[in-house]
């Protein structure tokens, strides 16, 4: 998502004839991202997070979009989900403790709730699922530590299941109908959102940081049933969905109330994103291949 959020805030910036830089920050493991990035106006830094040295080399800046973390191998890797989201976030709060924050957050944070009830709410109790979940509990408590200690301006943004063409909850589903493969409906319902609705609701989020901080919900609002999704896309892939297991009474869900009073709807609907999806996968578009393994029950990423 960072990238898109970059090309995305520069686009802004130009259409307003700012003259703001826009800084993207990251190790870079694909130099080719950098490179388009370069090519799109956003100034690239080379730099490990992990490194205070590094952090402390780099430019002021009155707006931070934070998206580092670490969810796909974390139970394999313990140590490392707790060094990158809890460890990682207070050194950027430390260093960039003027400015106003914006802080990529999960739903995970929030435990399964009761289908019906239409999602996990804001202000409702953290009881997440998982060493990963926790340590994204890690994450948001060192940085509102942060914001009312020091009282640094901080949107905490909890994103559930941002989809692209290249990867997402409906590509995986899409993926598996493709190969013959069964969907698992236990996790029988999911939120989405189209990743540039995600992107452009978080960027709102700049101006309402606050110490302490804002907490926002960014996902899909309708309560999308995996079962339904699947036998729509088999319907434009022209190919029968197989299915395993029985929906559960409760799944993973984040309401959106305060988003949409916000920053209303998302631009693009559920329905339009799965035709977008089924007609890329057609097309043979390509995919990044990393799953978002949405019906996972247990918290083990």
């Amino acid at each position: 998502m960072g990238p898109s959020l970059a090309r995305m805030l520069r686009r802004a910036a130009d259409a307003a004839a700012s003259k703001c830089q826009i800084i993207a920050v990251s190790r870079f493991s694909e130099p080719s991202v950098a490179a388009a990035l370069a090519a799109n106006g956003v100034v690239v830094q080379h730099a490990n997070l992990s490194d205070p040295a590094a952090l402390g080399a780099l430019p002021d800046a009155p707006n931070v979009i934070f998206m580092a973390g670490y969810k796909f191998g974390t139970s394999d890797e313990p140590w490392r989900t707790w060094g990158t989201n809890a460890a990682i976030p207070a050194f950027v709060a430390a260093r960039f403790r003027d400015a106003r924050i914006v802080a990529f957050s999960t739903g995970n944070v929030y435990p399964l709730g009761p289908v019906h009830r239409g999602g996990s709410h804001e202000d409702d109790a953290l009881s997440p699922h998982g060493e990963y979940a926790w340590a994204c509990v890690a994450r948001e408590r060192v940085l509102e530590n942060a914001s009312r200690t020091e009282g640094t301006k901080l949107s905490l943004v909890r994103l559930n299941y941002a989809v692209d063409l290249r990867y997402g909850v409906l590509v995986d589903i899409a993926q598996r109908i493709a190969a013959g493969e069964p969907i698992d409906v236990s996790m029988g319902y999911v939120n989405v959102i189209w990743q540039g609705d995600a992107n452009a609701q978080a960027i709102q989020a700049l101006p309402l940081a606050a110490s302490p901080p804002f907490v926002v919900n960014i996902t899909g609002s309708d309560t999308l049933s995996v079962r339904a999704a699947a036998l729509e896309l088999g319907r434009l892939l022209r190919r029968d969905p197989e299915f395993v297991g029985r929906e559960a009474p409760d799944a993973l869900l984040s309401s959106t109330t305060r988003a949409q009073e916000l920053f209303g709807p998302p631009s693009v609907s559920t329905a339009t994103l799965i035709e977008w999806v089924a007609e890329w996968m057609l097309r043979g578009g390509r995919t990044l291949g990393k799953a978002t393994h949405f019906e996972e029950r247990g918290g083990r990423y």
